[in-house]
């Protein structure tokens, strides 16, 4: 098994940033791809960012320029979240798969427990 533990989630004015991590432990040799999700109220959960384990990048055209998706060789992932606005408020996810990449079509093995972004003035 693995196990995904973020944090830095928090309350952040609109044009603020935050930055997450998201840290893995367990059977980790299993993890190839690494991606962050997340989920508005009332909405389906979204693929917003993924990285392989070659740091090969993906982004959801929605913050395409603004967040940043990094990880280091120890299966820690991260995602810096600049000019964040109050659509961004969401619970953000990360997820680690087998798979070489992680898409929208991905069934992702693991997930974390999820932290809260909330973007107001």
């Amino acid at each position: 098994q693995v196990q995904l533990v973020e944090s830095g989630g928090g309350l952040v004015q609109p044009g603020g940033s935050l930055r997450l991590s998201c840290a893995a432990s367990g059977r980790t040799f299993g993890i190839n791809a690494m991606a962050w999700y997340r989920q508005a109220p009332g909405k389906q959960r979204e693929l917003i960012a993924s990285i392989t384990r070659g740091g090969i990048t993906n982004y959801a055209d929605a913050v395409k320029g603004r967040f940043t998706i990094s990880r280091d060789n120890a299966n820690t992932v991260w995602l810096q979240m600049n000019s964040l606005k109050p659509e961004d408020t969401a619970v953000y996810y990360c997820a680690a798969d087998a798979s070489l990449v992680i898409t929208t079509m991905t069934r992702v093995d693991y997930w974390g427990q999820g932290t809260q972004v909330t973007v107001s003035s």
